[in-house]
């Protein structure tokens, strides 16, 4: 009796170690929801980098992320049904990238406790997605790529002296493009200098319009435009036949042929929205979760459109 009692308390005590085995190894798994506005090159470089940091943090960490990614392709009604699709699929976190998808984003999370992380929001206060940066409300925050017009323009001044009329190509639906138009029409106007406003609705318009403003200003600005960084390429080579030079709000937008640019690094952005993602679905509350808005502003050149522009650029070319 005595040797049945001491079998059954060493089973008793083997399965209490591999109970306590099995919750030691066991990993913590959240489900992200990622939508996307459209695919290019700005976008595409913030998703990259995001996956990669969070995948790496994840590891770090000892998380297991399932990420769901899908690409509303500049579709409004596209971008609601999947916002309501991941709220239906109870995702732990939603991360939205540009500001159309993060408008959706938050319409669709209301009434639940499931956070949103925004990237490359230009202007979260104007897009209505928070009130404070310093103190966002509800259940959403992120990274703002607000630029420095100014800075853009001074470049643009340094590079190609003597512009008196700029033209601007962006679309009128997005908030990003009109809060930054705005800001360069008031910095323009300050220094005596037109700007010519082309606006478009399409990324099929981009060429039309950029053929509309090559005669007419000796520059063309690009804003963070989604709708004309789906295009941008087209744009760039009509600038490219009179030598008109387009200065772009991101430097991935000089990669597609603009001359230059004074913008954020969209990689580290997206790194940027990584981290904040980590922290939100381990138990940091929204709030104590600020807005970040990159300063680590840099100068992109692109040497080929330089070279078939007539424009030199050694003094930034790496």
């Amino acid at each position: 009796m005595k040797k049945f009692i001491t079998i059954i308390l060493s089973l008793t005590l083997a399965l209490t170690v591999l109970t306590s085995c099995a919750d030691t190894n066991q990993v913590d798994t959240f489900k992200i929801g990622l939508i996307q506005l459209v695919e290019h090159s700005s976008l595409d470089e913030i998703r990259t980098a995001f996956t990669d940091q969070i995948a790496e943090s994840a590891k770090k960490n000892g998380l297991q992320i399932e990420i769901d990614y899908q690409n509303a392709q500049n579709d409004m009604t596209t971008i609601n049904t999947i916002c309501q699709k991941f709220v239906a699929d109870n995702v732990d976190l939603i991360v939205a990238i540009a500001t159309p998808a993060a408008q959706g984003a938050a319409a669709a999370v209301q009434g639940t406790n499931i956070p949103v992380i925004f990237s490359a929001i230009t202007d979260p206060i104007a897009a209505e997605l928070v009130l404070d940066l310093d103190a966002p409300e509800g259940n959403i925050t992120g990274t703002s790529d607000a630029i420095p017009v100014d800075k853009i323009f001074d470049l643009a001044d340094e590079l190609t002296p003597g512009n008196k009329k700029y033209g601007v190509v962006y679309n009128l639906g997005e908030d990003n493009s009109v809060s930054v138009v705005k800001q360069a029409k008031e910095y323009l106007e300050s220094k005596g200098i037109e700007l010519i406003e082309s606006p478009i609705t399409s990324s099929t318009e981009a060429q039309l319009a950029a053929q509309n403003l090559v005669g007419k200003c000796d520059a063309i600005f690009v804003p963070i435009d989604n709708t004309v960084a789906n295009a941008m390429s087209i744009l760039a080579e009509e600038a490219i036949k009179t030598k008109t030079p387009v200065y772009a709000a991101a430097d991935s937008l000089v990669g597609d042929g603009a001359l230059a640019s004074v913008g954020v690094n969209y990689t580290n952005l997206g790194k940027q929205t990584a981290d904040m993602a980590l922290k939100a679905i381990t138990g940091t509350a929204i709030k104590d979760i600020p807005v970040e808005v990159l300063k680590d502003n840099s100068v992109t050149v692109n040497t080929d459109t330089a070279t078939k522009i007539g424009v030199d650029v050694s003094k930034y070319a790496k």
